[in-house]
């Protein structure tokens, strides 16, 4: 579907705000069955000719970018910015990767394929039953199409999407969501019966393999400063009006993610959650990731980590913009020691919480395959009141989801 094709389609629904598209309930499998595993990531361009067009797509999507037009207005304005800001987007690019292009693609594949690994070998061979892991990616290829025409050759029976976003939000899970219905419903692509991993903000796995990321990042630090590192959590910003107009669970459940992960450490240092990426004159989520920094600085502060919270591959907003443009405004304001987190990519921590996240959606004879863990909706969530990490404008929208043996982490 083209992106004018689609600005023309969309019109906001409530359902984008809890994906709500599709079913979260437990899918039941039998034996035999392929089940399609799909995960929803950004993407991001394979060279430095795709830029352009990759800005196009991502201006296009009024998921995101919520403005007043549609058809081909808003094509003909969003083919001009992003003519526009191709040149110093690719040249940014071409900082992180000699091809100019993104690596989230090779990451996001690597992360793919290992996860297929896991789910065959622990869920798939003992209870006959395949996976099969696709990459949708929203705004370059392979597109959620692509997808859909692999997994009807492959004889696909069952799908589950999985998002390679921790923390849902309208913009990121909800915008490929999105699409995908108005996909199926305009009969561009099958239709399977489905389910949808929602969120995994307090999956212990990823937790623990976050906590690792953060002592390797303190592992760069000279002895002797690091029992000074205050660490710096930061978050992809959205428009503030997503969550006090719509809504919108992301910034509550990022907010879950940093208090259990800082209680799985025993709060062992200081830290607070900032937002970066903004763009446009609209209000975002605050504080912005280098106000917090300069204020950091300005309170006596020399050495910070930088915890890339709401990410889970390296690609230009954790390579470029936080470790070459944010680095240097750090250092602009007295912040002489400054690392930031690798990102999760193929941890296979990390790959054992995603095939969890799926597995908890499936039902084989009416067992469940993970043992003892319900479907997302039916799991309980944390309590409002134990969480004190919040955020200045905190609407007290959503908590994350608990797993067996949540107390250990919050």
């Amino acid at each position: 579907m083209t992106p004018v094709k689609f600005s023309r389609l969309y019109r906001f629904d409530p359902r984008i705000v809890d994906g709500s598209y599709f079913s979260g309930d437990a899918l039941h499998l039998e034996r035999g069955d392929v089940v399609g595993v799909v995960l929803l990531n950004l993407g991001g361009p394979h060279k430095r000719e795709d830029v352009q067009p990759f800005l196009y797509n991502l201006f296009m999507d009024p998921a995101i970018i919520d403005i007043p037009l549609k058809g081909i207005t808003r094509h003909l304005l969003c083919k001009l910015i992003s003519t526009l800001r191709a040149k110093k987007v690719g040249e940014d690019y071409a900082q992180i990767d000699p091809s100019g292009g993104s690596p989230i693609n090779r990451l996001t594949e690597e992360q793919s394929q290992a996860l297929q690994k896991n789910l065959n070998e622990r869920f798939g061979e003992p209870n006959g039953v395949t996976f099969r892991t696709y990459t949708a990616m929203r705004y370059w290829h392979p597109f959620s199409e692509e997808a859909a025409e692999q997994m009807k050759r492959n004889g696909v029976t069952k799908l589950v999407f999985l998002p390679l976003y921790p923390h849902y939000s309208k913009t990121t899970t909800g915008a490929s969501l999105v699409y995908w219905k108005v996909l199926e419903e305009f009969g561009e692509i099958p239709v399977w019966p489905s389910t949808y991993v929602q969120e995994y903000a307090l999956h212990p796995r990823y937790l623990q393999a976050l906590s690792r990321r953060i002592d390797e990042g303190l592992a760069k630090f000279p002895e002797e400063i690091r029992p000074n590192v205050h660490i710096l959590f930061s978050a992809h910003g959205t428009p503030l009006n997503e969550m006090l107009e719509r809504r919108d669970p992301y910034c509550c459940l990022v907010h879950s993610t940093v208090e259990g992960l800082m209680r799985l450490r025993g709060n062992d240092r200081p830290f607070d959650v900032a937002f970066q990426s903004k763009v446009g004159p609209a209000k975002w989520l605050t504080p912005s990731t280098p106000t917090r920094l300069k204020e950091l600085g300005e309170s006596g502060k020399t050495a910070v980590l930088v915890v890339p919270i709401a990410f889970v591959t390296d690609h230009i907003e954790t390579a470029f913009e936080l470790d070459v443009e944010v680095r240097e405004e750090a250092k602009h304001f007295g912040i002489e020691h400054y690392e930031v987190t690798g990102g999760l990519n193929d941890d296979p921590e990390f790959i054992t919480a995603l095939s969890e996240s799926v597995a908890a959606q499936l039902h084989l004879n009416g067992t469940a395959l993970l043992n003892g863990v319900p479907a997302w909706p039916e799991r309980l969530t944390g309590k409002e009141s134990d969480r004190t990490t919040r955020c200045e404008n905190c609407q007290c929208i959503a908590e994350g989801h608990l797993w067996p043996g949540e107390a250990v982490v919050g």
